[in-house]
């Protein structure tokens, strides 16, 4: 008889959860980033920007809409994930084909985008709007659902079906068991995956969450954002990356953790 746990719908939202208390900082900054029109300041100069403006509890605001996003989005997408994969896992006798794990990523992350735009909304405002006086303070819960949901479908790609592959091809080699460094090397891989796939529709995310009505759409922001060179879609790239990486591998250890300590027992 073998044991294994099983982890529960629930503990993709929490872990992201403790992910977001240690990356918030990172991820305002990044919001800063995007929203300058012109290149101004670097990372390391908005952080001391916004410390130095607004004091340093200022890189933590918005941190309640952020838990309230995990606990709505990543909650969402890891729910429909595992719990598929685990399903088609125990009737296949075996792990899913990589291009299944794509699609299933693709659909949870979509779905997830999309139920977790109003929370989404809240956050890039609470970050970005004190820059701006009050009365052009904007409340559209569901402005960028579009482009969140697909933000949403390409970093769960990058995130849940990358990681589960590269944890796949890991522990395949027999060289690591199923341990935190397996756990750590694998998130990483995944982490870097999902900055490349998600940087462009992050960016015009952010850019339409913070509109004030200058682009009509989608297609719009688009051709405006091209306009500004091909290189603009990829702003802010390093500063993603710092905040999306240790995000993806804080995520997937709590995650690991919390599987091995209170999941679902299953013996076979």
């Amino acid at each position: 008889m073998t044991e294994k746990r099983m982890s529960r719908w629930y503990f993709g939202g929490l872990a992201s959860c403790g992910a977001a208390c240690c990356t918030h900082p990172l991820d305002l900054i990044k919001v800063h980033l995007q929203t300058q029109q012109e290149v101004k300041k670097r990372m390391l100069g908005m952080a001391i920007h916004v410390m130095k403006n607004d004091g340093v509890l200022a890189l933590y605001n918005g941190l309640s809409a952020s838990l309230c996003r995990q606990m709505s989005y990543s909650l969402t997408r890891f729910a429909i994930y595992e719990t598929v994969r685990d399903m088609m896992g125990s009737t296949n006798k075996g792990p899913m084909p990589f291009y299944q794990k794509v699609l299933l990523g693709a659909f949870g992350g979509f779905t997830g985008g999309f139920v977790g735009t109003p929370a989404d909304m809240v956050n890039v405002r609470m970050q970005n709007d004190m820059k701006l006086p009050p009365e052009l303070r904007r409340k559209k819960l569901f402005s960028g659902a579009s482009m969140a949901s697909s933000r949403g479908a390409m970093v769960t790609v990058g995130q849940l079906a990358c990681y589960d592959q590269a944890k796949q091809l890991v522990l395949g080699t027999g060289m690591m068991g199923d341990n935190i460094f397996t756990h750590f090397l694998s998130s990483f891989i995944a982490g870097g995956c999902a900055t490349f796939l998600c940087q462009p529709l992050d960016v015009m995310k952010t850019r339409l969450m913070n509109s004030k009505g200058e682009y009509t759409g989608v297609i719009h922001c688009l051709r405006e954002t091209a306009k500004l060179g091909p290189m603009a879609f990829y702003k802010g790239l390093v500063p993603a990356g710092i905040r999306l990486v240790p995000q993806t591998v804080l995520t997937f250890i709590f995650l690991e953790q919390l599987k091995k300590h209170f999941g679902i027992l299953i013996i076979s």
